[in-house]
C-alpha cells in the first residue's frame, strides 16, 4: 500500500501554487483539466479546494484525502464511459451515477463518500471559476440503516490479546493507544513523549479531530508499554511511534496479524478504537464519558462505537415490582 496523501507543507504549497494564479488563468486550467477529463490536473485543484477553502484545510486527515481521491478517480471513470460532459452534466446523470454505483454491489457508506467526493470536485470547479454547476446538490443517497457497530464491531479480547502476545515494543504500543487510549490512528502516530505524563497516568491528544487537544488516562497496561518502549529507546525528544504514514503503521498491524495466524480478523484500526470504546462503556454505563473520552462532540456518534450486549438490562428489570 503505498502513500499517495501529500505532506501538510506539500498540499499547502500546491494549493497556493494554483491559488496564487490570476482569476483567468486558474479558470482555464480548471475548464481545461475537465474537458480532457485529466485526473491528477483535477485532483490537484480539489486538493488544492480543500486545504485552502474549506474549514478543516490543511488539517483534513489523510483517510479523508484517500476517500476524496478515490471518489473523484472514480467519478472521471464513470464521465469518459457515459461521455458527460463535466462542466454541464445531464440533469439526470449525476442520479443515473449514483444508481450506477448501488447496483454494482458498493456499500451505502462507500456510495455517500464516492458521492461527497464528487462533490468536493464540483466545489472546487466552482472555486476555480470554471462552472456554476452543482449537480449533486439535490440527489438522492442511499440509506444504509445497519449500526455501524454492527458492520465493522469492535476487535474481540481474544484477538487483542494475541496480538500483544506477538508484538514487539513498538507494535505493542501502537495497538493499545488504539485499544486502551481510544485513540484514532492519526492520532497515536502524532503522540510526542512531551505528551506522555506516566506518573500522573495520562496522556495529552494535542492535535485531535478539528484540532481539538483532550486528555485520556493510562492503563496499567499502556503504561508499562510505553515505559518498555522507553527503556528500548532511551529518550524523551520527538515521536512515540516510529511511523509517520498510515500505510506504514497498517503494514506493520497487517504483517503482525499474520503471524498470530489471525490475518483474517484484521481490520484495520478503527475496530480497536471502537474495543477502547465498549470496554470503557461496560465500566461506567455513561455514553457521554465515553464520548469525551473518544474525543467525539455528539453522543450520537459515541453509540455508533459501542457494542451494548442484547442483555445489558436484564439485571436492571430483574427487581422490578
Amino acid at each position: 500500500m503505498s502513500e499517495i496523501t501529500p505532506y501538510v507543507g506539500d498540499r499547502l504549497a500546491q494549493a497556493r501554487a494554483l491559488a496564487g494564479l490570476t482569476d483567468e488563468a486558474l479558470r482555464v486550467r480548471a475548464i481545461t483539466a475537465a474537458r480532457d477529463k485529466t485526473f491528477e490536473d483535477l485532483w490537484s485543484l480539489t486538493l488544492a479546494y480543500l486545504s485552502s477553502d474549506t474549514s478543516a484545510g490543511v488539517k483534513l486527515s489523510p483517510h479523508t484525502l484517500r476517500a476524496y481521491r478515490k471518489g473523484v478517480e472514480v467519478l472521471l471513470e464513470h464521465a469518459s464511459s457515459n461521455a458527460w460532459n463535466l462542466l454541464h452534466p445531464g440533469r439526470r446523470e449525476p442520479g443515473l451515477y449514483v444508481a450506477a454505483l448501488t447496483a454494482s454491489g458498493l456499500k451505502p457508506a462507500t456510495v455517500m463518500a464516492r458521492v461527497a467526493a464528487a462533490g468536493a470536485l464540483y466545489r472546487a470547479l466552482r472555486w476555480a471559476g470554471a462552472t456554476d454547476a452543482d449537480p449533486f446538490a439535490d440527489v438522492k443517497r442511499p440509506k444504509d440503516r445497519t449500526k455501524g457497530v454492527v458492520k465493522n464491531p469492535p476487535y474481540r479480547a481474544e484477538f487483542v490479546q494475541a496480538m500483544l502476545a506477538e508484538a514487539d515494543v513498538r507494535e505493542a504500543a501502537l495497538l493499545l493507544l488504539l485499544t486502551h487510549a481510544g485513540l484514532r490512528i492519526a492520532e497515536a502516530l502524532s503522540v510526542e513523549w512531551s505528551h506522555v505524563n506516566l506518573p500522573g497516568r495520562r496522556l495529552l491528544v494535542a492535535h485531535g479531530k478539528g484540532d481539538k487537544a483532550r486528555i485520556v488516562p493510562l492503563s496499567g497496561r499502556l503504561r508499562g508499554s510505553l515505559e518498555a518502549l522507553l527503556a528500548a529507546s532511551p529518550t524523551r525528544d520527538g515521536f512515540v511511534l516510529p511511523w509517520r504514514a498510515y500505510s506504514s503503521a497498517y503494514e506493520r498491524l497487517q504483517t503482525l496479524a499474520l503471524r498470530c495466524g489471525r490475518e483474517h480478523e484484521f481490520r484495520g484500526f478503527h475496530a480497536g478504537r471502537k474495543y477502547a470504546g465498549t470496554q470503557l462503556y461496560a465500566a461506567v454505563k455513561d455514553f457521554t464519558r465515553v464520548a469525551g473520552f473518544l474525543g467525539h462532540e455528539q453522543v450520537d456518534t459515541t453509540r455508533r462505537y459501542v457494542e451494548v450486549p442484547e442483555d445489558d438490562l436484564a439485571d436492571a428489570v430483574e427487581a422490578f415490582r
